[in-house]
């Protein structure tokens, strides 16, 4: 993330985070890093659905996709970007090895994570599959490795 930082700080871009599975661990990896405060603007865990919706994603996108979904994550992403007047928003939805007894949709070891930039009104998605064979902070660090190099990748 230290990477992410420093091309953060080059480019005079800022990021704003709204997550749900990773439980602000993207957040939390990016105010590990000094100067941080330069470019993070914003982060919000909304593990509910209640809170994604105040926080801006529209719950028609729920009702239809699922909480689990991309379209969701697109959602957190754009939503938590305008919320923070962020250049990029990061949004995590889905479940680590774990039934939701109030989302009964989607897989059990699906993750999905949209950036936006909001520069260009652009989304970078993808879809990660948590490994069974490892624990909860194990597969949230597997994520967290794979969202700094997409960023790295984007930026």
């Amino acid at each position: 993330m230290k990477k992410v930082i420093e091309i953060l700080r080059k480019k005079k871009k800022t990021i704003a985070t709204m997550e749900s599975c990773t439980g602000g661990g993207v957040a939390n990896a990016i105010t590990n890093i000094e100067g941080a405060s330069e470019v993070f603007k914003f982060g919000s865990v909304t593990y509910s659905n209640e809170f994604k919706i105040k926080m801006g994603v529209n719950s028609k996108i729920i009702e239809k996709y699922s909480v689990y979904s991309i379209e969701t994550a697109m959602e957190m992403s754009k939503n938590i970007s305008k919320f923070a007047n962020a250049d990029l928003g990061i949004g995590i939805t889905g479940k680590i090895n774990r039934e939701d007894v109030n989302n009964k949709f989607g897989a059990n070891n699906k993750i999905f994570i949209s950036i936006y930039e909001n520069e260009n009104d652009q989304f970078f998605n993808f879809e990660l599959m948590s490994d069974s064979n490892l624990d909860r902070a194990e597969n949230k660090e597997n994520i967290l490795k794979e969202i700094t190099n997409k960023l790295i990748e984007i930026l």
